[in-house]
């Protein structure tokens, strides 16, 4: 166990930019002191992340064991306990690392995307809020601070997608992806309590906290239970079936996989650089995030597996059958992104989950690169956004034609 206080940097950075933004930013409406604010506050967190990630104490990324950071016990009832922790490893280390890369690119190109508009300051502190949620997300070293983490990101997306509240099809699809997130954190939450019912802890890493040993919930799986049988009946019988397919059901929540997808495409209404960060790089790898980072339950959870791999393969060909139908320039990259995210769970349920993390990062370059390409197509359209009114626009934008064609070709 590697203990290093800068974890805490990476996710209060954000936060405090949120803070300042909406309480100094919202009264000097300077729009220049509210982006150096958003855009220097998440290269802080960008900088430590890659710090802790390859340098410190010789890479979270690189070492076996992960780089934890205990800031205070939240709750401890009984033999319950839910410490307010940050864990980095191979897995959160990948995540830490491009959210906020990414997230500092997307930035930067909303300041200018953004000029003009009255809600600046307040579009920046929903932003940085945003950061500040999904990096408490993977970093957390619980269930429960994770799902804080995960509320977190599901109100940011509606704030951000319903930020034109004049528009009426942005406030219908504010209250869409919220609501259609509730269903999918129901099943996040009786997960967790299921888990730490049948192991006891809610903890990712073993760890000492005050002289205390605290047991991870993987190594107890690992160590004391056996892989349920490849039944339906194992999907209620209340074991790590069960808690598989509960995590599951969240993760088809914010992933968009079938039954819940239809949230996304209308998530659209939100400017692009929110399409960009939350619907491209971030928010929708959440489920991905927590599949991946449950693997050890799902191994031995047969059934579950199948059932991962069933939907993300029907997503994946339905979805991109649904894009080639699209007039609107966004809402065919939205389709392109269910389509890729039912391609990762594919790969989780039959067992490659490196392969699964791997797509994972690559595709949240190139999707936001192309979501980023779109919005300079919108803005120099003039805000149209129907493809059949376009054509012919590499010679007006030719650096928009070669960054395009690259993300379309990555």
């Amino acid at each position: 166990m590697v203990e290093n206080n800068l974890l805490s940097l990476i996710i209060f950075a954000p936060l405090a930019g949120a803070v300042i933004n909406w309480l100094i930013g919202g009264r000097l409406k300077n729009e220049l002191f509210s982006g150096i604010v958003a855009c220097s506050t998440i290269a802080i967190s960008a900088a430590v992340a890659f710090y802790v990630a390859f340098v410190a104490g010789g890479g979270a990324l690189f070492i076996d064991k992960p780089v934890l950071d205990h800031l205070w016990t939240w709750i401890q009832v009984g033999n319950f306990r839910a410490d307010f922790g940050l864990g980095m490893d191979r897995l959160s280390g990948i995540y830490a690392c491009f959210i906020t890369f990414v997230g500092l690119l997307i930035h930067i190109f909303a300041t200018g995307y953004m000029h003009q508009d009255k809600g600046f300051y307040r579009f920046f502190a929903y932003l940085n809020l945003f950061m500040f949620s999904m990096l408490t997300l993977v970093l957390a070293d619980n269930y429960l601070l994770m799902f804080v983490g995960w509320e977190g990101v599901g109100l940011c997306s509606y704030l951000l997608i319903g930020y034109y509240i004049k528009k009426d099809e942005a406030r219908k699809a504010a209250k869409k992806a919220f609501v259609m997130n509730r269903i999918g954190d129901w099943g996040v939450l009786v997960g967790i309590f299921l888990v730490f019912t049948l192991t006891g802890s809610i903890s990712f890493f073993d760890k000492t906290v005050d002289g205390q040993q605290v047991h991870s919930v993987f190594t107890f799986v690992v160590e004391n239970m056996s892989a349920d049988p490849f039944t339906w009946g194992a999907i209620v019988a209340g074991g790590l079936t069960s808690v598989g397919v509960l995590l599951f059901i969240g993760a088809t929540g914010k992933s968009a996989q079938i039954p819940l997808l239809t949230w996304l495409p209308d998530a659209m209404a939100g400017p692009t650089p929110v399409s960009a960060l939350i619907h491209a790089a971030t928010m929708v790898t959440a489920g991905v995030y927590l599949v991946v980072r449950s693997n050890a339950i799902y191994q031995f959870a047969p059934t579950a597996m199948w059932i991962i791999a069933i939907i993300g393969a029907a997503t994946a060909i339905f979805a991109a059958s649904i894009a080639i139908a699209q007039n609107d320039i966004k809402k065919v990259l939205a389709y392109s992104t269910v389509s890729q995210l039912g391609f990762m769970f594919l790969a989780a349920g039959v067992g490659a989950f490196t392969v699964a993390i791997f797509h994972v990062m690559t595709h949240a370059f190139f999707k936001a690169l192309l979501f980023l390409g779109s919005g300079s197509v919108i803005h120099g359209m003039h805000h149209e956004q129907d493809m059949r009114k376009m054509g012919n626009l590499k010679k007006y934008m030719p650096i928009t034609f070669i960054t395009m064609a690259t993300g379309w070709l990555a």
